[in-house]
């Protein structure tokens, strides 16, 4: 089974779109200008031949900097500037974050390495019996700025209008910004972007396959959160607590 997703950046050398690769617990990914076959190639001068080595494992993963000077920063964009750094050289550094980025300083450039990590394990009942335990159909933690994505693209249905249509991304924007002042366009589609891959509307870390390309995401993920009651009426708090309580 697949654990991780890398999401390789974009730069002006780099024809690719649409790139993935997909872990597998022990299976490593070398990054950098110029690694093996099968490598995240980044095309940037600025980039370290062999930049670092990303790491899975079964839900979490690591990173090891094998760059004589660079430090890298490792971001979570649900933490409100949570990060850690990585020293150059360190190796197996740890990452707790659910999906990240690591930034790769690079000749004045800045280059985003994402990483999704979507697999959760879950704790078998407490008594003990025998047996496989029932996989949960779906897993949101209501504290991340995701759920709150979701919550204002199911807001006009849960509010008595069944068949409301849904609403822009621009009026998404301006739902999320008494809590989530640095909302935009771009951070609210990466936030559906995972959502779609999180909620298995997209392949995800159990397939290699890229899949087709998702029409109308919006419509099936509001369709899918309210069917299985993932948002609910009451949920919609989060769109109204003040910033960095509701939301991490």
């Amino acid at each position: 089974m697949f654990s991780i997703i890398v999401v390789p950046p974009q730069t002006p050398e780099d024809e690719r779109t649409g790139t993935q690769f997909r872990l597998a617990p022990g299976e490593r990914l070398v990054f950098g200008r110029a690694v093996p076959e099968g490598g995240l190639l980044i095309g940037h001068d600025g980039v370290s031949r062999r930049a670092g080595e990303i790491t899975a494992h079964g839900t979490f993963w690591t990173v090891s900097n094998l760059s004589a000077h660079q430090t890298y920063v490792v971001e979570n964009p649900e933490g409100a500037g949570e990060h850690i750094k990585v020293a150059p050289g360190r190796l197996d550094a740890p990452v707790p974050f659910e999906f990240s980025r690591i930034v790769l300083p690079a000749a004045g450039d800045l280059l985003p390495v994402e990483v999704w990590a979507p697999r959760h394990d879950y704790l078998r009942g407490e008594d003990g019996a025998d047996g496989e335990p029932t996989a949960p159909a779906f897993s949101v933690d209501r504290t991340k700025r995701y759920f709150a994505v979701l919550a204002a693209l199911c807001e006009p249905r849960l509010r008595g209008a069944p068949h409301a249509p849904l609403p822009t991304m621009d009026q998404v924007v301006q739902r999320l910004r008494p809590t989530w002042p640095a909302a935009s366009r771009t951070s609210v589609q990466w936030n559906i972007d995972y959502l779609a891959v999180k909620l298995r509307l997209k392949p995800g870390p159990e397939t290699a396959a890229p899949g087709p390309r998702l029409n109308g995401k919006k419509e099936s993920l509001v369709s899918l959160a309210l069917r299985f009651d993932l948002v609910r009426e009451d949920d919609l708090v989060v769109l109204s607590e003040p910033s960095g309580q509701a939301l991490r």
